[in-house]
């Protein structure tokens, strides 16, 4: 599993758990045919594909992995805070490992400039993968 995936599930994770409830799972029939008789087709009920499309709000999401982590951090701004907001390492190693998953073509050197591609194209990779990203986080 790849930098992004850790992300995507540290913040996804608990939301996609949520909307896959029990009774979104149907119950096997317990029917019985009388003897002889052919076996009556029961209709089982489509998954709804639009439910678990829908696309998952990541503000609400990182701004309460912000608070449970006690520290000041500007996620909307910051790759370091943003991987800092979800437990995971930010440190320079596993930054350039997100770089070369996201295809950054920069001088890994230039952490500056390589933090703020990495914070742009995880925001889009984000909203292509089932993320609501507000609109100035794409740009």
């Amino acid at each position: 599993m790849g930098i992004f995936d850790k992300i995507k599930n540290a913040i996804f994770g608990e939301a996609v758990a949520a909307s896959v409830t029990p009774s979104a799972i149907p119950a096997p029939s317990s029917t019985v045919a009388a003897p002889g008789a052919a076996p009556a087709a029961t209709p089982q009920p489509a998954p709804t594909p639009a439910a678990a499309a829908a696309p998952i709000d990541i503000v609400p999401l990182l701004d309460a992995a912000v608070k449970k982590s006690g520290q000041k951090l500007d996620w909307r701004h910051s790759i370091v805070d943003l991987m800092k907001a979800v437990g995971m390492d930010a440190s320079l190693v596993e930054r350039r490992e997100l770089a070369a998953e996201l295809g950054f073509k920069g001088d890994p050197h230039d952490t500056a400039t390589m933090n703020m591609f990495l914070h742009k194209a995880l925001m889009k990779r984000l909203a292509e993968n089932g993320g609501k990203v507000p609109a100035e986080l794409l740009d």
